[in-house]
């Protein structure tokens, strides 16, 4: 049986807070359970129930589970379990007081999620507990903050610093340039045009791309050289990101007056402090020339997912066919 828990109360302050106890990473309630939890009859709940799956929002196989529960009677029975997303149905749908307190709650959730991007339980998340998902949340933080749009940002605001800062686009970019190689090659030994030239390849599963924006690979995401890096990779260049933009905020926040070879010296020293190979060269190929070469082997790539697709389109037509004349049959 589901050691599972949730409770609607109000805090002190006047606001709605939700506390829950998980059982591995979701919560099981039974239809008593849920009664009691939005403070109505089991037959209200249990029709809520019925009409979530009449209406196709949730499936049966997905969302409700049995398991031994001993009853006041002392004997077993095999009795319904409902997880969290049934359980957020019903909240949406039951009329009652605690209802009411629940939409407030997970509206407010939603609206913050909308607006920021993220929603957040900070108590939970001060609190050491069986799932630990603050560490998570940290990966997940330094993954976005070294994407190369955020980074860009980042590194256009640390050289805005600068007191021989000009606002001069291609200095900018040149700035970002070589703080990203320098960056790139010490996960990899490789500088961004390089990696793609190495690593951008038609003949392999999603062109060699370990990561991308959508549903399916587009051109832009083959010219980014992050995209191809491996899961080691990714989280060394991560860590280092994070810190040097922790550095680069605790000297804005001292006002201290920095260069951009300032800026440049110190990437340099983070990376030796972590034991990282400092490029001190501008690779061995140009960036324009790297993309250019990715962009064929895109438009080779792209045929042959076409190719597929159409055959896939094909084989389906046929089965159809074949369905449709064994039904007159």
């Amino acid at each position: 049986m589901p050691d599972s828990e949730m409770i609607l109360y109000q805090s002190e302050d006047g606001q709605t807070k939700v506390e829950v106890r998980m059982e591995g990473e979701t919560v099981w309630l039974t239809l008593n359970q849920l009664a009691e939890l939005f403070q109505r009859d089991k037959s209200v709940i249990s029709r809520h129930i019925k009409n979530v799956f009449e209406e196709g929002e949730l499936l049966p196989g997905s969302v409700v589970a049995k398991f031994a529960t001993t009853a006041a009677d002392g004997k077993t029975y095999q009795v319904d379990y409902y997880n969290l997303d049934m359980i957020i149905s019903v909240g949406y749908r039951v009329n009652s007081h605690r209802g009411t307190q629940f939409r407030i709650w997970a509206t407010g959730r939603l609206r913050e999620y909308i607006i920021k991007g993220f929603a957040l339980d900070d108590e939970r998340l001060k609190r050491a507990g069986q799932m630990n998902y603050f560490d998570e949340l940290l990966a997940r933080i330094r993954d976005i903050r070294s994407s190369e749009k955020v980074f860009y940002q980042k590194a256009k605001d640390i050289y805005a610093t600068s007191i021989d800062y000009d606002a001069d686009h291609a200095q900018t970019v040149e700035f970002f340039r070589i703080v990203q190689n320098k960056l790139l090659w010490a996960v990899s030994k490789k500088t961004a045009a390089e990696i793609i030239r190495d690593r951008a390849n038609a003949a392999n599963p999603n062109m060699g791309l370990t990561t991308w924006a959508g549903a399916k690979v587009r051109k832009g995401d083959v010219t980014v050289a992050k995209n191809y890096l491996n899961e080691e990779e990714i989280t060394a260049l991560n860590l280092l990101v994070e810190q040097y933009l922790a550095f680069a905020e605790a000297q804005a926040q001292q006002r201290k007056p920095m260069y951009m070879k300032d800026w440049i010296k110190r990437l340099n020293d983070i990376l030796t402090i972590n034991e990282r190979e400092v490029l001190e060269h501008a690779g061995k190929i140009r960036k324009e020339l790297a993309d250019e070469m990715a962009a064929k082997q895109y438009e080779k790539f792209k045929a042959r997912q076409q190719a597929v697709e159409r055959g896939e389109s094909l084989n389906q037509l046929e089965a159809d066919l074949q369905k449709a004349g064994k039904m007159k049959k």
